[in-house]
């Protein structure tokens, strides 16, 4: 038969790693050929010395092996790889030219498994080959049975407890001893409803009798089940039952496997009762955070003035803005403007910048010049929050009647000066730190002075909306806030939110966003 025909009825050939240790050359790449287009994966040795080390190496399945070899012999060397592969079998068949008996006994009880005189019939060789890859994938399948069992055995914590047609327990298992703490002799031979309390215990035979006797089947091949059991002390316990029918010699059995869960149910019931303490502290936390939102809102939005020549946008990372954008008009008619963002987000940011908010509309009302007011706000501040808390600012003043404004800008990004068609003709970057920072001299509080005769807008922002990101990680950045600027200006403000909400899509921002353009309207001769 040809090999290649052979290679169907191989029992899986290219799983078997196969040694040849033969001291011919040509004999071992006949032995190569053959055994390659069987499907098996060939190690070659020389002599016996290098089939133990490639025994060592590979550790190969199936070994072919001459008996009359330089170095070391075929018998040695077997007996030497039976010593490396310990408890694993190893088939060594044997090739010899001799016809020896006792060469041929000598070998198989050293050790060998089979043999085959050489010239080595290829077709005989398959044949034995074939035989003993069954064998192989056999033990293969039997010794994974084995220790899928052993585990199981090695690991297994709940109770198994055996019983017959009359409820009598037949065996238990070590876990059944421990958790019950009866012996194995208190056990065996009992009805198994001594486990049980009152009233389960007196109905329990009624139970099996009926199911014995064709009745509909309560826990038998049902999943697991819920049971209360009882202890040789006297305590009981929940447990989760499982029961499955079985046949021996004739005779029918049930096996009961139970696990002990009463820790599992406390832990239950103690979850339940940490989840309704969170709830009633959840809660009365938003209770609280809704009393403090309208506390706050009631204060920005009764002492901010909407004024037409502003438009502003905020928007909260969290339950509270961290984030403020106030006007207010000064006695002779100036508008004075503050964008401010505080450290941190939350609560503890919004009162913050509470703190720069309340400052802001006192100064500002009194008509202070901007950069009395920076210093004062700054001082303030500083006395006020904590070490490490700040407030990075935007502070405008404009006097539309003359056509002139100045600007300072602290920790934020840089303010935009956008003609009537909504290009960038000047930008105002951050010269100082934030607010609360720093105590320096005069040159802290220098603003920035400038005029326009053209009508325009001055656009400020903090870093929340030139830092959202969106699902792939990428910012919104100035080139988006300035190609959506680009709209007329009435609809610049809905068109920054729209491009903002394009990009975020369905992300969620990490940082508040606030928004404010200031209308800078033409001068007249």
């Amino acid at each position: 038969m040809p090999a290649s025909l052979m290679v169907e009825d191989m029992a899986n050939p290219q799983s078997f790693d196969v040694l040849v240790a033969e001291d011919v050359a040509v004999n071992r790449k006949l032995m190569e050929a053959f055994l390659g287009k069987l499907g098996f994966r060939v190690h070659l040795a020389a002599d016996g010395a290098q089939a133990v080390a490639l025994f060592r190496q590979c550790q190969p399945d199936i070994v072919l092996m001459d008996i009359v070899m330089p170095e070391m012999d075929g018998v040695e060397a077997m007996r030497q790889i039976k010593a490396l592969a310990g408890e694993r079998w190893v088939p060594v068949v044997f090739l010899t030219a001799l016809n020896r008996q006792e060469d041929l006994v000598q070998g198989l009880e050293a050790g060998g498994d089979d043999y085959l005189f050489k010239p080595v019939n290829f077709q005989v060789l398959d044949a034995k080959l074939r035989a003993i890859g069954r064998t192989l994938d056999l033990q293969r399948r039997l010794d994974e049975s084995r220790r899928r069992l052993q585990v199981v055995s090695d690991c297994l914590i709940d109770c198994v407890v055996t019983i017959d047609e009359q409820a009598v327990i037949q065996s238990v298992n070590p876990a059944t001893e421990q958790t019950f703490g009866y012996s194995r002799d208190e056990l065996v031979g009992r009805n198994v409803n001594m486990l049980m309390p009152e009233p389960y215990r007196s109905a329990h035979d009624g139970y099996v009798s009926r199911y014995v006797g064709g009745g509909r089947p309560h826990i038998v091949g049902v999943g697991g089940r819920d049971v209360l059991c009882l202890r040789k002390d006297g305590s009981r316990f929940d447990a989760e039952l499982g029961v499955t029918e079985a046949s021996h010699e004739g005779r029918r059995l049930f096996i009961g496997v139970l696990r002990d869960i009463s820790e599992r149910k406390r832990a239950v019931a103690q979850l339940a009762e940490y989840a309704e303490q969170l709830r009633r502290l959840h809660e009365a936390d938003e209770e609280e955070n809704q009393l403090a939102r309208e506390i706050i809102e009631r204060q920005v939005q009764g002492r901010r003035l909407r004024d037409p020549q502003v438009g502003c946008w905020t928007e909260p990372a969290r339950n509270f803005s961290g984030d403020v954008v106030s006007t207010v008009r000064a006695p002779d008619g100036r508008l004075y403007l503050m964008l401010a963002d505080a450290t941190g987000h939350g609560l503890a940011a919004a009162i913050s910048v509470m703190q720069a908010f309340s400052l802001f509309n006192v100064l500002a009302s009194s008509g202070l010049p901007l950069d009395e007011l920076v210093h004062e706000l700054n001082r303030r501040i500083r006395e006020a929050l904590p070490v490490g808390r700040f407030v990075a600012a935007i502070l405008l003043m404009l006097d539309q009647a003359e056509g002139c404004g100045e600007i300072w800008v602290g920790g934020m990004p840089e303010v935009l000066w956008l003609d009537g068609a909504g290009h960038i003709q000047r930008r105002f970057d951050s010269c100082h730190l934030p607010l609360g920072v720093s105590d320096e001299g005069d040159p802290y509080w220098l603003t920035v002075a400038f005029s326009w005769r053209e009508a325009g807008q001055l656009v400020a922002c903090s870093d929340g909306l030139l830092e959202a990101e969106n699902a792939g990680g990428e910012p919104f950045g100035v080139a988006r806030l300035a190609a959506a600027l680009r709209a007329p200006a009435a609809a610049r403000l809905d068109a920054v939110r729209s491009a903002v909400g394009a990009h975020l899509a369905d992300a969620p921002t990490h940082d508040d966003i606030s928004l404010a353009l200031v209308d800078l309207a033409p001068q007249t001769a």
